[in-house]
């Protein structure tokens, strides 16, 4: 039974939701857009980027643009946490940022739940453990998000990627879906400690 979940109605159920979803929010969709066109200085209300998906697949993520594009006088982008507008830190802290991912599901790049997709050169990277979280679509939310989101220490998020793989149910879907609302109403672990999301994977951290 849990097979035919993971193969062939959690797409289907990811794609209904997610058009219901993109329908709904449509309205608060237009407002952050508009929103973020200003507050970003010109940079755009949203960020594309190439992004790992299942078996390593890389497709282009789509999220809401919560930094400007500022650059120092050599011409190098500036710190993040210099970047990071008052608007963009709350669209970042309420979970926005993530919405437009919705189309990333309808495509069928990702899930609404599963490992979140990580930067390209990390592929490299990983362990073979590791890179078992590309056995799965990855997700907007996922095992690891409701059990720390970015406060996690890097290993301790690819061992709950990892475990959710081997235990991709229904109810632990359900259960992630619960956990994210109550993490994005309490803002929790939105950054790491001392950053201003999440420090860089190297492959030891």
């Amino acid at each position: 039974m849990n097979n035919i979940y993971r193969n062939h109605i959690k797409r289907w159920l990811g794609f209904t939701l997610s058009l219901l979803a993109l329908l709904c929010l449509s309205p608060l969709l237009l407002v952050v857009t508009i929103w973020l066109h200003f507050a970003n200085k010109g940079a755009g209300a949203f960020f594309f980027q190439e992004r790992p998906g299942k078996n390593g697949k890389i497709f282009k993520i789509i999220k809401y643009k919560t930094m400007t594009d500022e650059r120092d006088s050599d011409g190098n982008l500036l710190p993040d946490e210099d970047r990071l507008t008052r608007v963009g830190k709350f669209v970042r802290s309420t979970s926005i940022d993530e919405l437009p991912q919705l189309f990333n599901v309808l495509k069928g790049d990702m899930a609404l739940i599963g490992p979140r997709p990580l930067l390209v050169p990390y592929l490299p990277l990983y362990s073979p453990e590791q890179a078992r979280r590309h056995e799965v679509r990855p997700g907007i939310t996922g095992w690891a998000q409701c059990h720390g989101r970015n406060a996690l220490s890097w290993s301790e998020k690819f061992r709950l990627d990892v475990w959710y793989v081997d235990h991709c149910t229904f109810t632990n879907d359900v259960k992630v879906i619960f956990s994210t609302i109550k993490k994005v109403i309490a803002r929790d672990g939105i950054s790491q400690e001392g950053q201003a999301t999440m420090e860089a994977f190297n492959g030891n951290n």
